[in-house]
């Protein structure tokens, strides 16, 4: 009996040594009998049901929601019906009616095999995953855009009860998400858009923008798709700037430093018109206007002076001591823009002889998770402005995010006059699931219709994180959106926790004189949303409009 049990083992163990080495698998056929041969019929049926699992599981990816739709039901059919003809079948054959003799010769010859092909076979093991991967990373790129419906989120107003309090202003719902509406929020409360002699709802002397101004728009560029700037918003922001009530007799630049794989003229853009690229906005203006863009990547390696130091060379300053709070080695472009005027993003404009004080920076960033800080907004966007050293760059911001090193550069260059949020698609697919940002395909994003914008940019990323990005996660299916928390401090897998860096960017921006915060009783959050309606084409904006007017003693 003992014989008989340790012979069975050998030939278990022979067995699954088979089994595990797909390379045996041709020659297995060698070994069955005539009856197992005759089960090859059913080999078509297996492929379709391996086919079938595969597309369910790509084709659900994080969203289960996908398992309604009618082709996943079918592929689930599909798996089943091959899972309950197949294996009984395969199973039976193998332990029953496999022949040792022909197992061992299968063995011998495998091992031969093996020692002649054993390069190719390497390389294939090499190159036919990594095609795979890359043929489902370009099928997902070029996947049209698909529209399961807007995420109706009901956001709630508050009063700062401890000072000093930062205001965030926060548009909600499609027809009010966009540039004028937040300008005209915005000056309800106090803040004036516009610079001016003359006293209005959105101007007066208090005003963030001046008719003369040189304004950088500093985008996301760095992704295509959902990934980067919204280019509505930024057609409406530029246009809200040229409409100026004074007129407008200054320049907009249109910038960002995608760090070696940014464009700023993108065929799979973040718009209703997907093909319009941040480019494409600029040239809508640059024929009657003083609008123009500047790639800052093709200068990010080139180390230059201060113009006050006579260096006219578009390039990037760098400062050769590393910040002693936060490691950073501060940098930042110099550039002539398209009209001939020569820009210190620091300093200002460059008049030849001193710097005028009248460059603006408005900072646009996406509302993204992102797979190695959890979170990506308003604070990380000033990964753009420096140069980074990963990527033929002089200087080294990225590795000191989590100390604070975004808090620095925001100190330490140009402080932004507002930070303006785009969550109008959003990427709320945490890490560490798959499609989780900061890269943002047309699938993996999310519409929620949401604007935010503040002067406070650690409270604007601290409450949208909170408001709009966790409560689209639980809706899409996910329980554990810990890594999209601004309070966890818990790395998990990450670089560092979201947590861990924004509290550090507020450290570090405190300590150089900001008034920023973290503290939701220091918030003021004035809301102009729609009640729900899963739907709003066709239907009259003004049945449902709910303007939440809040007016707070701060």
């Amino acid at each position: 009996m003992r014989e008989n049990d340790q012979e069975a083992r050998k030939q278990n163990e022979l067995l699954l040594r088979c089994l595990a080495n797909p390379v045996l698998l041709p020659l297995l056929v060698k070994c069955w009998s005539p009856e197992h041969k005759q089960s090859l019929k059913n080999g078509s049926l297996f492929l379709l049901g391996a086919a079938s699992l595969i597309w369910f599981l790509f084709r659900t990816g994080t969203k289960p929601t996908r398992v309604t739709y009618p082709c996943q039901q079918v592929a689930v059919n599909n798996v089943s019906v091959a899972a309950q003809s197949i294996l009984p079948v395969a199973f039976t054959t193998f332990f029953f009616k496999f022949r040792m003799s022909s197992l061992r010769l299968a063995a011998s010859e495998a091992q031969g095999f093996l020692k002649r092909y054993w390069k190719p076979i390497l390389a294939l093991a090499i190159i036919v995953p990594s095609l795979g991967f890359g043929l489902f990373y370009v099928w997902n790129t070029l996947t049209p855009p698909a529209y399961p419906g807007d995420v109706n989120l009901m956001l709630t107003p508050q009063t700062a009860t401890e000072s000093p309090a930062s205001d965030i202003y926060v548009l909600n719902g499609r027809p009010v998400a966009h540039i004028p509406n937040l300008i005209s929020l915005m000056g309800s409360q106090g803040l004036l858009f516009y610079q001016s002699s003359t006293t209005g709802v959105t101007q007066g002397p208090s005003g963030l923008i001046a008719s003369d101004d040189v304004v950088i728009l500093k985008i996301n560029m760095q992704w295509n798709a959902r990934g980067g700037s919204n280019t509505d918003l930024l057609q409406e922001l530029i246009q809200a700037i040229l409409d100026h009530p004074e007129g407008f007799s200054g320049e907009i630049v249109v910038a960002d430093n995608g760090q070696g794989w940014g464009d700023l003229n993108w065929t799979l853009a973040n718009a209703e018109d997907t093909s319009q690229s941040a480019l494409d906005v600029v040239n809508m203006f640059a024929q009657d206007y003083d609008v123009s863009a500047y790639d800052w990547q093709p200068i990010r390696n080139n180390q230059v002076n201060e113009y006050s130091d006579g260096d006219m060379v578009d390039g990037y300053w760098r400062n050769s001591t590393a910040d002693p709070d936060t490691g950073v080695h501060v940098s930042y472009p110099k550039f002539q823009s398209e009209q001939g005027t020569y820009i210190s993003f620091k300093h200002g404009i460059w008049n030849g002889v001193t710097y005028e004080d009248r460059l603006k920076v408005i900072n646009l960033p996406v509302l993204k998770s992102h797979s190695i800080y959890g979170v990506t907004a308003a604070c990380k966007h000033y990964m753009g402005v420096q140069s980074e050293i990963l990527n033929e760059g002089i200087a080294n911001g990225h590795n000191q995010i989590g100390e604070g090193g975004m808090g620095t550069l925001l100190a330490e260059t140009r402080y932004p006059v507002l930070n303006i949020l785009d969550a109008i698609y959003i990427n709320a697919n945490p890490y560490p699931f798959l499609f989780c940002g900061p890269a943002t395909t047309y699938e993996a994003a999310t519409r929620v219709n949401i604007l935010m914008a503040s002067t406070d940019p650690v409270a604007l990323d601290y409450w949208a994180a909170r408001n709009v990005l966790i409560p689209t996660a639980e809706i899409n299916g996910y329980e554990d959106t810990h890594h999209l928390d601004p309070d966890n401090t818990e790395s998990g897998g990450l670089t560092d926790a979201f947590g861990v860096y924004l509290n550090n960017t507020k450290h570090e921006l405190i300590r150089n004189g900001y008034t920023v915060t973290t503290n939701l009783n220091r918030m003021n959050v004035f809301i102009t949303q729609l009640h729900s309606a899963r739907n709003y084409d066709g239907l009259n904006p003004s049945f449902l409009l709910i303007l939440t007017e809040t007016r707070f003693n701060n």
